[in-house]
């Protein structure tokens, strides 16, 4: 038996403990790395900074001008329904567009041998780092002025103290609700209901927005400051009325309501923690398998979904069935799916109904060019959620590569597999809405100007999505994105919104124009329009990707 001997000399190393700051020195390392050699993504961080210090800056003074106005009834209004509705932007905006910033996917650290709460902490202080986080944090900090202006250098410090906890249960609520959410969207028995939560939800913002319109017509303004009162004491806006709490004497709330900031900052922190677990492993539970006799026809007719039965079995009709599995299994795609499904449920309610108000009973002021315009709005919307879709497919693009897929085929398939789940919302909305608004008869105008918008947005976003197209980060969560994807996602779905508006704009100004004889002509002429703008543009655009299939695979390949 041989023995080992350790040299005299030989030094032990102590490894040193994993901080938080190490996390944030590596998202900024790889901030740096993104932008090398990237002009482009440059660009647009600056074009993003200074959009997010433009609105920072007018933040800044809308929460200073009460203290500056020497108005404390204003000042509390102002805090409490600013600083709720900031953390609710927070809590909806990221499942709804932009998603988060998740440079640091925490399954890259699923095998390192990290605590939780040295993951947590440093994954949040990550967050901490970036355009929208920095830009709400100045925003808030007006309130330090109205408080010490208000209450002097005391109540400036608390009000300091309330502006970062609300800060910090701002990206918290955020990071919790993604991950949880994704967490959902992985187990196939739930995404259902998660839909129908959601659509349920949506459905219930129409009605509660008409509500609150009608009671802000007939309610006396004098009353706010009370409302914003009982608000404070909420987590949504406690730590930002702290500061106005000490300068009207009452430092016992503030204390208390900083108390109530701290336990939801480490109550949302617990909940991603939960979380955060699943993200790392990657999967959800999926049940137990499926037992019982393989479908017959072998693996070929397997692939195909039952209600493609139509679809005939060649390589345009794999391309359909495979895209269509994606969307419904795929979390990403599905995520989009259920956020087109509640935009498109609220959005039409609000700008009919809520914007119009319930007087006294009175009948809805609602018109065709009304219902055309929300539709327009719906239509393009639903479109552009194909304005990234080669990031979805990531390295797996390669494939159609290597087979050469024709550029022309791939895209019609695309399309095609998209529309087997939007078209039937579509239709279900342009039936209920104006049985909604009593106004049967405008069935034609909302369901052309629908199609109209919907065909001339496919047109518009198959280019984009071949010209404007992105990388995706390789994680579990649906709502990550890299960084600085985030403002290449809102511009790239503006510009696509933008311009399939101009298309689809001529349906609202026909409604507008030829009164009674376009509700009759709307639904074929519309439905005509967008068929033709839609094959129309998968024609043309599918030159376009014959001619850059390598760079597009390049592009949406992640980094790592």
């Amino acid at each position: 038996m041989s023995t080992t001997t350790t040299p005299a000399n030989h030094q032990v190393i102590a490894v040193r403990p994993v901080r938080a700051r190490h996390f944030v020195r590596l998202k900024l390392r790889i901030l740096g790395n993104n932008f090398r050699g990237q002009g482009w993504r440059i660009a647009l961080f600056i074009l993003g900074a200074f959009f997010g210090l433009w609105f920072a800056g007018m933040g800044f003074l809308l929460f200073a001008l009460p203290g500056l106005a020497d108005n404390p009834d204003v000042a509390m209004t102002v805090a409490g329904f600013g600083g709720g509705l900031l953390v609710l932007g927070w809590l909806f905006l990221p499942l709804v567009f932009f998603g988060v910033d998740e440079s640091l996917d925490p399954a890259r650290f699923a095998l390192l041998p990290l605590h939780r709460r040295t993951l947590v902490t440093g994954l949040f202080a990550a967050a901490l780092i970036g355009i929208p986080a920095i830009a709400t944090l100045i925003a808030t900090l007006g309130l330090v002025v109205t408080a010490g202006v208000l209450g002097g250098w005391s109540a400036a410090v608390v009000a300091v103290f309330g502006t970062i906890t609300g800060f910090l249960i701002c990206v918290a609520v955020s990071r919790a609700m993604t991950s949880a959410f994704a967490t959902m969207l992985r187990s196939r028995r739930v995404r259902d209901l998660a839909a129908v939560l959601l659509a349920v939800l949506a459905a219930l913002i129409g009605p509660v927005q008409i509500a609150l319109t009608s009671t802000a017509g007939r309610a006396d303004l004098d009353s706010l400051p009370a409302v914003a009162r009982i608000v404070g004491w909420t987590p949504l806006a406690a730590p930002y009325t702290a500061g106005i709490d000490v300068a009207e004497g009452r430092t016992w709330a503030a204390l208390v309501k900083l108390l109530i900031a701290v336990a939801t900052i480490v109550a949302l922190l617990w909940w991603w923690s939960r979380s955060l677990e699943s993200a790392m492993v990657g999967a959800a539970s999926a049940g137990p398998a499926a037992t019982g006799k393989p479908l017959p026809g072998g693996a070929v007719a397997q692939l195909f979904p039952r209600f493609l039965f139509w679809t005939r079995r060649d390589r345009y009709g794999a391309l359909v069935a495979r895209e269509a599995r994606y969307w419904w299994r795929d979390a990403r795609r599905r995520s989009n799916l259920i956020t087109i499904a509640v935009v498109g449920v609220f959005v039409p309610v609000m700008v009919n109904v809520g914007s119009q108000g319930m007087v006294e009973g009175a009948d809805f002021d609602a018109s065709p060019t009304m219902l055309s315009l929300s539709m327009l709005f719906v239509g393009t919307l639903a479109a552009i959620t194909l304005a990234n879709q080669f990031g979805f497919d990531g390295s797996a693009y390669a494939a159609n590569v290597i087979a050469g897929v024709s550029g022309r085929m791939e895209l019609r398939a695309r399309v095609v597999a998209f529309s087997l789940y939007i078209v039937p919302l579509l239709v279900v909305i342009s039936v209920v809405l104006p049985f909604f608004l009593r106004e049967p008869g405008w069935f034609g105008v909302a369901a052309g100007t629908l199609f109209a918008s919907y065909g001339a947005g496919l047109a518009v976003t198959v280019y984009t999505s071949i010209l404007g197209a992105y990388a995706l980060p390789e994680t579990s969560n649906p709502f990550a994105i890299n960084t600085g994807a985030g403002i290449t996602k809102s511009l790239l779905s503006f510009v696509a919104m933008l311009a399939s508006a101009v298309l689809g704009i001529p349906a609202v100004i026909a409604t507008a124009l030829l009164g009674d004889v376009w509700l009759w002509l709307a639904l074929p002429v519309g439905l005509a329009y967008g068929v033709g703008a839609a094959l129309l543009g998968t024609y043309l655009a599918g030159d376009v990707l014959d001619r850059r299939m390598p760079e597009l695979l390049s592009t949406v390949t992640p980094r790592r």
